[in-house]
C-alpha cells in the first residue's frame, strides 16, 4: 500500500461514507495502519491510498508495539469544538515540509466502527489534532491549506519541488 504524494489529485476528491462493513473493510484497515507504520506517521486517511472511502486509522503514539492507542474511524464527523491552538504538523503526503496550523483544542467526534457500531469520541491535545488533520483528508482538504500566508510563504519552495516530482512522474 502506497502513500500517495502531493500534488496527487486523489487527495482532493476526499471520501465516500462507508457503507459496507466487512471483512474487507478490516482488511484494508489493517493494512492502513501498517502503511502509517512503515511511513513513520500517527494516522492515515484513505485517500491518501487512494481509496475514496471516509476511513482514517490512527496512533497517537506512532509505535506499531504499543498498540492500545490505536483507533479506526468510519464516517467520523465533528460534533463540538473548543478552543484554538497553534502547532507545528506534518503529513505523510507532504513529506519533509512542517508548518505551523491552527486546530480545535477539544473536540468531540461521532462515528462508526468497523461494525458499523456508532460511537462518540472526546479528544483533546494530540489526540484532537490528528483527528482534525486525518478527518480534512476525508473532505478533501490538505494540511497547507489551512496555513497563515507567512507559512504558506515559507513552505513555497519545498511545496513547488513536490509538484514538479509529481509532473515528472506522470
Amino acid at each position: 500500500m502506497e502513500v500517495l504524494i502531493y500534488p496527487h489529485p486523489i487527495l482532493r476528491r476526499g471520501g465516500q461514507v462507508v457503507t459496507t462493513f466487512d471483512a474487507e473493510l478490516r482488511q484494508l484497515s489493517e493494512q492502513m495502519m501498517e502503511a502509517m507504520y512503515e511511513e513513520g506517521g500517527v494516522g492515515l486517511a484513505a485517500p491518501q491510498v487512494g481509496i475514496e472511502k471516509k476511513l482514517l486509522v490512527l496512533n497517537p503514539s506512532g509505535d506499531r508495539n504499543e498498540r492500545s492507542g490505536e483507533l479506526t474511524l468510519c464516517n467520523p464527523k465533528i460534533t463540538k469544538k473548543k478552543g484554538r491552538d497553534f502547532e507545528e504538523e506534518g503529513c505523510l503526503s507532504f513529506p519533509g515540509i512542517h508548518a505551523e496550523v491552527e486546530r480545535w483544542v477539544t473536540i468531540t467526534v461521532t462515528f462508526q466502527d468497523l461494525d458499523g457500531k456508532e460511537g462518540t469520541l472526546h479528544a483533546d491535545g494530540w489526540l484532537a489534532r490528528i483527528i482534525q488533520h486525518e478527518l480534512d483528508h476525508l473532505e478533501g482538504v490538505v494540511f497547507t491549506d489551512r496555513l497563515t500566508a507567512a507559512e504558506k510563504l515559507r513552505v513555497k519552495a519545498p511545496l513547488q519541488e513536490l509538484e514538479e516530482r509529481y509532473r515528472a512522474q506522470v
